[in-house]
């Protein structure tokens, strides 16, 4: 993953590009009829169930609208709520608050969801040390905050971009001629680019996971699609030479089965390409 100084970088390119989508050149609904004077208090009400995630990221939204706005937290990011909590209020400006409305909702709804489907994977893991990962398979323009959520969720974070690190895929490999050819040239590339990038290559049966092996300096494979059976061969086969994750369709029925054979990692695009935002609402009070 990136640096938390380059994370917080891209929250903060998500806020202004979010404002300028939404606010353009004012909130003309609010000008019209709120007074410039007016102040009043909102309420993060949860009508749903779940993990709660995105607070502190509303936090940002609230102050970069509006640094005089006082927000009480009352739940914070990562604890489990039911309908009818309230999260945090929200007091100052009308006009602010209704300014940031809508954001804060999309994107606490969003993280809320991804956050509690991570802790599903994360809970069915439990006792077999194996970790769940996100992938890129995210919402373009918005990746750092799902990724935040899977971590909120109690997941951990895949590479962040294609600049994070090396991750040799099927079509890599067949365009560069094969997994060999692939690692060497890729070798070469870093040693000439001086870049320090962790490799992970992705092996689509056993003899591609022998071929890797008798590579060095890869820093984890990627057992991709493989079953039950052929998935604990591998993870024997590769025994403490390098790290292993799965991935490839492993869902809720599956995860379990997976981890129990012996993979150091899981990762799942599902956590954030497919789930349904939780409900919640910014009331006035």
């Amino acid at each position: 993953m990136i640096s938390e100084k380059q994370f917080n970088k891209e929250i903060e390119i998500i806020v202004a590009n979010a404002i300028r989508e939404d606010v353009g050149d004012g909130d003309h609904s609010s000008l019209a009829c709120i007074p410039v004077t007016a102040e009043g208090k909102a309420k993060l009400l949860v009508k749903d169930e779940g993990i709660i995630a995105g607070v502190e990221f509303a936090k940002k939204v609230f102050h970069y609208i509006d640094k005089d706005l006082k927000i009480e937290t009352l739940i914070k990011d990562g604890s489990e709520v039911k309908f009818g909590d309230i999260v945090f209020f929200v007091e100052g400006s009308s006009q602010s608050i209704l300014k940031a409305e809508r954001l804060v909702l999309n994107a606490m709804q969003r993280m809320s969801a991804i956050a509690t489907k991570t802790k599903q994977f994360v809970d069915l893991l439990e006792g077999t040390g194996t970790k769940i990962l996100d992938t890129r398979k995210t919402t373009p323009g918005i990746r750092a905050l799902e990724k935040w959520a899977v971590k909120i969720g109690g997941g951990e974070n895949h590479r962040f971009a294609l600049y994070d690190m090396i991750m040799l895929k099927d079509n890599h490999i067949d365009f560069a001629g094969g997994i060999t050819n692939a690692l060497n040239k890729t070798k070469a590339y870093l040693k000439d680019t001086n870049r320090d990038l962790k490799i992970i290559v992705e092996a689509r049966n056993l003899d591609e996971i022998k071929e890797i092996l008798e590579n060095k300096g890869v820093y984890r494979i990627l057992i991709d699609n493989f079953n039950f059976e052929d998935t604990r061969t591998a993870v024997s086969l590769i025994g403490d030479s390098c790290l292993t994750e799965s991935s490839g369709g492993i869902n809720e029925k599956t995860i379990r089965k997976y981890a129990e054979c012996g993979v150091n990692y899981i990762s799942s695009g599902a956590l954030t390409h497919s789930v349904y935002n939780m409900d919640l609402s910014l009331k006035a009070v």
